[in-house]
């Protein structure tokens, strides 16, 4: 059999301000494309669908949306556990019901010990899913004594284990941080100190493992214990990423091969350096000048305005480096222009990230008459 592994879509996120929805949605026509070529048997997502806990109204139409292509067009089944980003509960309404179509969502870890079983013309393929949990919500759970995510995870792949049907291939999917793995800045940390991570070696067992969580495709421990990867680009830490998915073939006996599938951005996301000159002139020429871009200024002298100048030939120039500039000056800080964000933009991403929702518009409306009071103060006492 074949299947499809991806993960991290976080549909819905914003990238400095910016929706990356419509980019989002240019990759997963793609992850359709690749099903119909290559024949798969399954699609498989191993957690974040969304970004937000509380995902905004164009997301879940757009989820919805591909989700019923893949499943009345292409007549796929489809497996996805939740992960830290979204709300195991919200996913998971009307689970029960979508099953009967196909679309299995494992949100629960009561059922990691149940198996999603396709059948396929070398026979049959348990799926199990371990979704993204707490240590105190599995020793609630099982009533063991569990104190670490490493503890409880390898707890609940023993579970699965002791049930596991000898002969048959499992896939075990996973939303986790596997210890040694690597890491960008995009993820969302799971804990404080590196706490969160778990080991890889409990899984060599199963025929496959499908991670999320982590934004590069990668393996680790052993070549079926695989990351596949985000869809796109989520921060400039990973331009130089080759964001994908992950082709799995399975036989009677176990794994056969994997393949990464490349998936090609509207928009990528890229970092160049050069003096302002340089870069003036090549932007004037570029046919990818639409591109996110981090651009590293080598130019040690004052300049004018380099960040209105670029965005005229890259208009989407998110972030300006000056190191140069800045060690000609003596200092040995890096200068780390970012896209002009207000206070009232700084303090909503911080607020969504720690709650899990937007400001109410009460809410921004106390936060606006605070940051101008602040600064009402400040300039009484210049």
């Amino acid at each position: 059999m074949k299947f499809i592994h991806t993960s991290d879509w976080h549909i819905g996120r914003l990238f400095q301000n910016i929706s990356l929805l419509e980019d989002q949605l240019h990759v997963l026509k793609q992850i359709k494309n690749y099903a119909k070529v290559h024949k798969v048997d399954a699609l498989v997502i191993a957690g974040d669908i969304f970004d937000r806990s509380v995902p905004p109204a164009d997301a879940v139409d757009a989820l919805d949306h591909f989700l019923d292509e893949i499943s009345s067009e292409l007549k796929l089944p489809i497996i996805m556990i939740s992960g830290n980003h979204d709300s195991a509960k919200r996913l998971g309404f009307g689970a029960g019901h979508m099953r009967q179509s196909g679309l299995h969502i494992l949100n629960s870890i009561s059922d990691v010990t149940t198996p999603v079983v396709i059948e396929t013309a070398t026979g049959p393929v348990h799926f199990y899913g371990i979704p993204y949990h707490d240590p105190v919500v599995v020793r609630e759970a099982f009533a063991c004594d569990v104190a670490t995510y490493d503890a409880a995870h390898t707890f609940l792949v023993e579970q699965i284990k002791q049930v596991r049907v000898a002969d048959v291939p499992a896939v075990l999917i996973s939303h986790c941080f596997i210890d040694g793995a690597e890491e960008s800045e995009s993820e969302r940390p799971l804990s404080i100190g590196g706490a969160d991570r778990v080991s890889y070696q409990p899984l060599e067992d199963f025929s496959y493992v499908a991670l999320g969580h982590l934004h590069g495709p990668q393996y680790k421990g052993a070549e079926h214990i695989r990351y596949s990867g985000s869809l796109l680009k989520y921060s400039f830490s990973e331009y130089q990423q080759n964001k994908g998915i992950t082709l799995v073939e399975l036989d009677d006996k176990g794994l056969v091969a994997t393949q990464h599938l490349p998936l090609k951005p509207k928009k990528n996301l890229r970092v160049i350096e050069g003096l302002l000159t340089e870069i003036l002139q090549r932007g004037q020429t570029d046919p990818d000048n639409e591109d996110y871009m981090f651009i590293r200024l080598l130019d040690k002298q004052d300049i004018l305005d380099p960040l209105g100048q670029l965005r005229k030939v890259y208009p989407k120039t998110l972030q300006l480096e000056r190191t140069q500039f800045i060690l000609s000056k003596g200092s040995q800080l890096i200068a780390d222009v970012s896209l002009k964000r207000t206070e009232q933009q700084v303090f909503s991403d911080f607020f969504e990230q720690v709650i899990g929702h937007d400001l109410s518009t009460e809410q921004n409306t106390l936060l606006l008459d605070i940051i101008a009071e602040a600064k009402g103060v400040v300039e009484e006492k210049a």
